[in-house]
């Protein structure tokens, strides 16, 4: 078991919330069992946490504001906890994500992280990060919240056709998946296209990639390998990929034509359920 007087505060956000929560929790002259009985929970959960061995949530955090009279302390600082357990390569660009005013994405294998919905989520994180899955479902989660900002950033995804058809973590999770794409549609500052297989040869064949733009500051270009991301802000790479990213929504379906390509898929490959003795149901 850590003892929590041998945490270091400034190891990471992690260790820092720990050693806040605990002092602020003695300060109020409150055991952590008294605690709990106040917002619902175990003893041994704040203790997990006081002592870094378990990512508080953000409604556990606004529940420790409440209880403890914080100010918001603990909601403020659950956003920089989540984004610590990101991979390391990812949180550079996690951060420059959460400034952009503008952020155009082409995804060829899956949903944007920003429009994955949890249970989506929680099917892609596993296949590597089973041990810490918990965390980095809750890290990606986290992310989504700049789309629920005052003024969120424009977000604009072109999604190859095959993102709707490679089924991921069941046709449930799938259905679920393409029914919280279609919610997006009444969001004017989130736009979503697909790319159709008619389309054949495009802009995009070399793989997914983002383009960041920013009120004050030079455009990015991100793009990822299998375990690094790279971004860089060259000029004439982000002219070549600019102009490639206008060719693929020139190609892609327009944001109707796309919703209804949407509704089509999530209905004939994953509108029926299995019934008693898996025969397919309506």
């Amino acid at each position: 078991m850590v003892n929590i007087r041998d945490l270091d505060p400034s190891a990471s956000p992690l260790d820092y919330y720990g050693s806040e929560l605990r002092r602020l929790r003695e300060a109020a002259g409150l055991k952590q069992g008294q605690l709990g009985d106040i917002v619902f929970c175990t003893a041994s959960l704040i203790g997990q946490v006081e002592t870094a061995r378990k990512v508080p949530t953000r409604d556990f955090s606004e529940r420790m504001d409440a209880a403890l009279g914080t100010g918001g302390t603990f909601s403020r600082l659950v956003g920089l906890v989540l984004r610590s357990q990101l991979p390391h390569w990812f949180q550079a660009y996690a951060e420059m994500e959460a400034r952009a005013a503008y952020i155009s994405s082409y995804q060829a294998q899956v949903v944007h992280g920003l429009l994955q919905t949890k249970e989506y989520a929680t099917a892609i994180l596993g296949v590597d990060h089973s041990s810490k899955l918990d965390r980095m479902v809750a890290a990606r989660m986290e992310r989504q919240r700049i789309l629920e900002r005052a003024q969120p950033p424009v977000l604009w995804v072109v999604l190859d056709e095959s993102v709707l058809c490679r089924e991921i973590g069941g046709r449930e999770v799938m259905r679920n998946q393409l029914a919280h794409l279609l919610r997006f549609s009444d969001r004017q500052w989130v736009q979503i296209q697909v790319l159709p297989f008619s389309t054949g040869q495009h802009a995009g064949m070399m793989g997914s990639f983002n383009l960041l733009r920013f009120d004050d500051d030079p455009d990015l270009l991100y793009a990822e390998s299998y375990d690094s991301g790279h971004m860089t802000a060259n000029p004439q790479v982000i002219r070549e990929r600019s102009l490639g990213y206008a060719r693929l929504q020139a190609a892609a379906l327009s944001p109707e034509d796309s919703a209804a390509l949407i509704a089509r898929v999530m209905e004939e490959r994953y509108g029926q359920q299995p019934g008693p003795g898996g025969r397919a149901v309506a």
